[in-house]
């Protein structure tokens, strides 16, 4: 599929909105993780609307969405049976809050959630985000232990170069210093390790008798660049959590829902973490739901009379709102219906043989992939060069959008890609680091 361009009007048309929509967003719009002095002269697009795996700007130009729109679009864009699950539950109820209440479509979530995490893992507590989804599994850890007789384990155990998201709790437990050096006078120390199983094993030895939990990314780290752990580590820590009573904290909002070739990547080591934290690809990419996941044994810890107070007390205006939860659900039925994690196969196949040349480059350092999570380190440039900016920009003019972590270019399409647009998508790759 190729790039389309509509006819423009000398006087106004397509172009002449365009222009006016992006003065408003100049003047208005304040993007994340975004530098705005440069960003007008970053040639801003604007997204329309979409189709299948491709985004459509207000010009009419298409572009491969190589990103899934932030690592969450897993069945493609306007997927009918999903716009038919938001348009049903619309006719039922938008909302309503789950203090002291429940919906129908928040309670099928999470039977089917359960069904399909790793076993244990048979409680649900909704929230709004990967950050919100941390900051719950981080409290609740740190509640347990104090419930369960354990006060002394106070601390919590995270790795280096660790991204958990960006709320005070999760930039605690992050470690990454270019988006979280800023608010070190704000947040909580935390002991932090490499992947390195005989690092890990030290922090037990020496500390384990005062940590609650150890949060990981299970088996790649996303934001840090798409750094692959050696296989048995993830495997490993659990055992050192299950002897040392140290709970276990998967982070999965990047990983989970097929990323990695499985629903969730803890299932290639066939661990079963003690809380696991889902959001981005919940819904298939539609609507803001997360979702923390705990165990019967943390679960009950909570029990009790309303005069000893072991209620958790958080929660969120739109936790397990009916709208998300509707699609969520119709998402995950979908992987069963079209049998996803089977169908991405030819598709994974095709991105790893057009990851081999992109990797013998002599301004490749890495490549490093793990199922559709992909991340190409470029060497031989400075920070300040933006060059995983421009090969991105110039990637553009083939008509694909991706998003750069620093020096590295992050591929991470949605699940419905097919084989000739994971070729595409390697073939640009490959054209726009050569023209470097």
């Amino acid at each position: 599929m190729t790039a389309v361009h509509p006819e423009r009007s000398p006087k106004g048309g397509v172009e002449g909105r365009t222009s006016e929509l992006l003065q408003l967003d100049l003047k208005h719009v304040w993007h994340p993780f975004t530098q705005h002095q440069s960003w007008p002269d970053d040639e801003p697009i604007i997204i329309e609307r979409a189709e299948a795996n491709w985004l459509i700007d207000t010009d009419g130009r298409r572009y491969l969405d190589g990103v899934s729109s932030l690592w969450c679009n897993v069945h493609g864009h306007q997927k009918r049976e999903l716009d038919a699950a938001i348009t049903a539950q619309l006719g039922q109820v938008a909302h309503s809050t789950m203090l002291g209440l429940a919906n129908v479509p928040a309670i099928r979530l999470a039977a089917k959630l359960s069904a399909l995490a790793p076993e244990g893992l048979t409680k649900v507590f909704y929230s709004d985000s990967g950050s919100t989804a941390v900051e719950v599994a981080l409290k609740m850890a740190y509640q347990y232990q104090q419930l369960a007789g354990r006060p002394q384990k106070r601390k919590l155990a995270a790795l280096v170069d660790a991204y958990h998201g960006d709320t005070l709790g999760s930039v605690s437990v992050g470690g990454m210093s270019l988006f979280h050096a800023r608010f070190r006078d704000l947040v909580f120390p935390v002991v932090r390790v490499p992947v390195s199983l005989a690092a890990v094993e030290r922090l037990f030895a020496e500390q384990a008798h005062e940590l609650a939990a150890f949060i990981v990314e299970p088996l790649i780290q996303g934001a840090a660049g798409m750094l692959l752990q050696p296989p048995g580590w993830l495997k490993a820590v659990e055992a050192l959590c299950r002897k040392h009573d140290v709970l276990l904290v998967c982070d999965e909002v990047a990983t989970g829902f097929g990323r990695t070739g499985t629903m969730f990547a803890v299932e290639h080591e066939s661990v079963k973490p003690d809380l696991l934290c889902v959001a981005k690809g919940l819904t298939g990419g539609y609507l803001p739901l997360a979702a923390t996941l705990a165990t019967q044994r943390i679960f009950e810890a909570f029990l009790g009379s309303a005069a000893e107070q072991k209620t958790f007390f958080h929660g969120h205006t739109y936790t397990g709102n009916p709208l998300a939860c509707a699609v969520a659900l119709a998402s995950l039925e979908l992987f069963e219906r079209e049998q996803t994690l089977e169908r991405m196969k030819p598709a994974i196949e095709a991105l790893a043989r057009g990851l081999e040349p992109i990797a013998c480059l002599k301004n490749v350092a890495e490549v490093r992939r793990r199922g559709f999570m992909v991340g190409i380190e470029l060497k031989g440039y400075v920070a300040s060069d933006r060059t995983g900016f421009k090969v991105c920009k110039a990637a553009r003019k083939h008509g694909v959008l991706l998003r750069p972590l620093g020096d590295v270019v992050v591929l991470m399409p949605p699940l419905s890609l097919t084989v000739e647009e994971a070729r595409l998508l390697t073939r640009t790759v490959y054209e726009c680091i050569t023209s470097l």
